[in-house]
């Protein structure tokens, strides 16, 4: 029997999550069960977890018990709980926390749906109920990560890399185009991966160019390249589809020979430096955002100064910084924590700074030029837009006074930057 509860869904975490939530929603719909975005008025909550480091282990235990003890008051009557924590550590949530109704691991659509009375619609997995704007939507094109980089627990959440079939991408994208998404930004756990274990070569170059046939989509963005193996054909591709951002999400997490190896990331140094340039030649005006970890157990002040020249030398577009979270069960537990937690902050805020002048100088670069821009909200006195250089939730925003200006969200306009702060741009619309 299905349920008459209105069912709501807290996500938490990453945007893989965010797409698993989004499924979710879609098959709750479908099987015309209550589903509501608003979970202030939900009966039962599925809480959607991270479990990739200590802070986000922390976020999801807390908002777990919160519910709990909402159910405790009589305000909601279910908690379930599912994603990267309940995988992980499902054993320990149910000893921990039993007024839990139901714990589901990663991508359990399937279970999620029958604790409401529904049935899986395989066949509409694509078909999704977006959290997002409606002008922009993530497509998850793989799942999992074979790449055996020592402090990460992807793989003991999320399993090995499983490519999603190329059709069934063009399904999704199509759908998602229907609905009036504009934006389509890939995400994986490693998205340079993708195609060798159902085609036999890393084919994300035929998948982009697909893509970009559907009609209604005006931007492709790639997030979570792995830099040990970028295809070559894929730097062609964005190079010259005029469709994709000229926009590489790449995390290289450190450039020390020392500290990479001990990461097991498969790629020194040099190696590094040479895709990097590799891809600022043959792809004009290209945007690069990385991430880096300070404070790994190998990571000694001689590796960390070679980081920050690094950084200095090669000006990146967009960056961020987190300091090394011990994760057991990874190769590097075993390496301990010896780097003290304000040395990881301290290295982390020294990193930032670089980047904060890097930021503003390539920013101030900008007064005076027209860009395009698309339309995400309305915040207060501003429109909130962003350019071809700037993913979602992650990297700066052009602001474009509400004054004078009568701007459609999910719209695209020409305007003219004509100030900036650190990380933003201010513009008036042409």
């Amino acid at each position: 029997m299905l349920s008459k509860d209105k069912i709501g869904i807290i996500t938490l975490g990453c945007s893989k999550n965010t797409v698993d939530s989004e499924r979710i929603a879609g098959q709750l719909k479908l099987n015309k069960l209550n589903y509501t975005e608003n979970t202030e008025e939900a009966d039962t909550i599925i809480i959607n977890t991270c479990g990739f480091i200590d802070a986000a282990k922390e976020e999801s235990v807390n908002t777990i018990l919160e519910a709990v003890e909402l159910k405790k008051q009589g305000k909601i009557k279910k908690v379930i709980v599912a994603g990267c924590l309940s995988e992980r550590y499902k054993v320990d949530l149910i000893k921990e926390i039993p007024e839990v109704d139901s714990f589901f691991g990663t991508e359990d659509y399937e279970g999620i749906v029958k604790e409401f009375g529904g049935d899986l619609k395989y066949e509409l997995l694509g078909e999704r109920e977006l959290s997002t704007p409606k002008h922009f939507a993530y497509l998850k094109i793989s799942e999992g990560c074979d790449n055996p980089c020592s402090f990460c627990a992807i793989p003991l959440m999320r399993g090995k890399h499983q490519s999603k079939p190329i059709e069934m991408m063009l399904r999704e994208t199509k759908s998602l185009a229907k609905k009036g998404v504009k934006e389509i930004i890939i995400i994986g756990q490693d998205t340079t991966d993708y195609g060798i274990d159902i085609y036999g070569k890393r084919n994300a170059a035929e998948l982009f160019n697909a893509i970009s046939e559907i009609e209604g989509i005006e931007w492709i963005r790639l997030l979570y390249a792995y830099p040990s193996h970028f295809p070559e054909d894929l730097i062609d591709v964005i190079a010259n589809n005029p469709k994709i951002c000229k926009y590489i999400d790449i995390p290289l997490q450190h450039i020390s020979d020392n500290v990479l190896k001990s990461m097991r990331r498969g790629i020194t140094q040099r190696r590094t430096k040479e895709l990097l340039y590799l891809l600022k030649e043959r792809i004009p005006n290209l945007t690069l955002r990385t991430t880096f970890i300070t404070g790994y157990p190998a990571e000694t002040e001689k590796d960390f100064n070679e980081l920050c020249e690094f950084v200095k030398e090669f000006e990146f577009d967009r960056f961020g910084a987190f300091t090394f979270s011990v994760e057991e069960n990874t190769p590097s537990y075993l390496l301990g924590d010896p780097v003290p937690q304000e040395i990881k902050e301290e290295r982390k805020a020294i990193l930032m700074e670089i980047q904060r002048e890097i930021s503003l100088k390539k920013n101030e670069s900008l007064i005076g030029k027209k860009l395009k821009v698309i339309i995400d909200n309305k915040e207060g006195e501003y429109f909130i837009g962003r350019t071809e250089r700037d993913a979602p939730e992650v990297d700066g925003e052009v602001l474009i006074s509400a004054k004078n200006s009568d701007l459609a969200i999910g719209q695209f306009y020409t305007v003219e930057i004509f100030d900036c702060n650190d990380y933003d741009l201010f513009a008036h619309k042409i």
